[in-house]
């Protein structure tokens, strides 16, 4: 807004005050210019060797009066000399006006009186006597003012320096004030999501100072961090007490469902659903509101992934749902690895119509991230591919990362064929894909997974199951 300001000061003063002086300059240039012409015309009319006609002694009349009224008389803008100059001119060319067009009657009528046209010569001389002490009163203060406004051109170039360097000064204290209360607490916050959606929860809260809406939501955001973190850490008691008591009581497949429904029931129920999805949409309606849109989206994301985990009770899940799940998570972890870490979906079957079982891919994102692309420095890419052969769902989940061994592919396999939690060596093949392997094998008649794999090539899952959920 000084700027603006300034800018119309400097637009006044060049284009209004100079302007008003060349104009006024002009003008009156322009009045002596029509006043001689007119009586160049006039003595060019009556007695002339070469006579003119009416119409052109009509036009310099004409342009003598356009003259006079391009210089109005405004005792403002004229002053008091240039306005008694004007005025006297203007009454001594009424009355001259008056003197010539009965000349010019008398001329017309062929009854010239010599007496009145020297009468009119005189006036004519007192008119140009007047026009140029106008001209040169107007040239007079228009240097004047000329003078007056140099040392002030002078100055704008300072002017505009120091304006210059006031603005900048203003500019960086708020930009420092809005950088303390905003910006730094909101990338505390990225920086800390990133840690969480690496599922590391038991991070340091994020301070900020601030007594404001900001500060309010890095408190909410502390809060849920931290009942979250307490959260799964009991969940983590409960699922080692509850392999403790699978491991010694189940024996047979029955039990071992109920103990997973359990299970899962038991691991929704630490978490206060509306207190968790209430914090998120805070702190994403804040990102929205400072402008974070990263934020934003990361948070969205790790909402809908705890949403869809929590509140799906069912053991199945349509196709589409899951690669949604799948989506969200794979950006939060690419928040994470950034260009190392690039995903793709491609899928021929209708997404809107497939049933798959439920939690079937992140763990497998999961294992591809940890196990397979975050060993390698220059990263990999994942790819969930779905065909349909006959009436079997083909599903395969590759990755481009470090791969397994012989030895080690074959123990995998070895306990993936077991099928049995008792006997699984939790270092040769996670919870997360053995969990898959045993609910493929246990609810679909004919379901397998299988998994390929090459050293410093990638790895490889594949999973068959009924095209219509033939549940067994």
């Amino acid at each position: 807004m000084t700027a603006l300001l300034f800018d119309v000061w400097i637009i006044k003063l060049f284009m209004m005050d100079f302007n008003d002086i060349m104009e006024d300059n002009s003008h009156s240039g322009e009045l002596v210019a029509a006043i001689s012409s007119e009586i160049d015309t006039f003595d060019s009319y009556v007695h002339g060797s070469d006579p003119i006609d009416t119409s052109e002694w009509e036009k310099s009349v004409a342009a003598t009066q356009k003259a006079f009224d391009k210089n109005p008389l405004v005792y403002k803008r004229l002053g008091e000399e240039r306005y008694a100059l004007l005025s006297s001119l203007r009454t001594a060319y009424s009355s001259y006006s008056e003197a010539r067009n009965e000349v010019i009657d008398q001329y017309q009528s062929g009854h010239l009186d010599i007496d009145k046209l020297y009468d009119v010569y005189s006036m004519q001389k007192y008119l140009n006597v007047y026009a140029q002490r106008f001209v040169d009163k107007t040239m007079r203060e228009g240097n004047f003012s000329y003078k007056e406004l140099m040392p002030v051109i002078v100055s704008v170039p300072f002017l505009v320096a120091a304006l210059g360097v006031i603005i900048i000064l203003v500019i960086y204290k708020m930009s420092k004030v809005m950088d303390n209360s905003i910006s730094v607490p909101v990338l505390k916050l990225a920086n800390a999501s990133r840690k969480i959606a690496a599922n590391d929860f038991f991070i340091d809260d994020v301070e900020a100072d601030n007594k404001d809406e900001m500060g309010e939501l890095v408190t909410a955001f502390n809060k849920m961090k931290y009942a979250t973190g307490e959260y799964i850490r009991g969940m983590e008691d409960r699922r080692i007490v509850l392999d403790q008591l699978h491991a010694k009581e189940l024996e047979n497949l029955e039990i071992e469902k109920q103990m997973e429904t359990m299970n899962l029931e038991l691991l929704k129920s630490q978490i206060n659903p509306h207190f968790l999805f209430n914090t998120l949409n805070v702190i994403k309606g804040t990102a929205n509101l400072e402008d974070a849109p990263t934020t934003e989206q990361m948070i969205e994301a790790l909402s809908s992934i705890f949403r869809y985990n929590l509140k799906n009770q069912a053991k199945e899940a349509l196709l589409a749902q899951e690669l949604k799940i799948s989506r969200d998570y794979m950006y939060l972890q690419k928040m994470r690895f950034g260009d190392r870490v690039s995903f793709e979906v491609d899928s021929d079957v209708d997404e809107n119509k497939v049933i798959v079982p439920t939690f079937t891919f992140q763990p497998l994102l999961e294992n591809a991230i940890i196990h397979g692309i975050s060993h390698k420095v220059e990263g990999g890419k994942i790819l969930i591919k779905i065909r349909q052969n006959e009436d079997m769902l083909h599903i395969e989940v590759s990755d481009t990362g470090e791969g397994m061994d012989e030895e080690l592919l074959e123990k995998v396999r070895a306990q993936l064929e077991i099928g049995n939690e008792k006997v699984i060596d939790k270092d040769i093949i996670g919870i997360g894909l053995g969990n898959i392997n045993r609910r493929i094998r246990t609810m679909y008649k004919g379901g397998s997974l299988r998994i390929e794999s090459t050293k410093n090539v990638g790895t490889t899952i594949i999973i068959d199951i009924p095209m219509q959920g033939d549940v067994a």
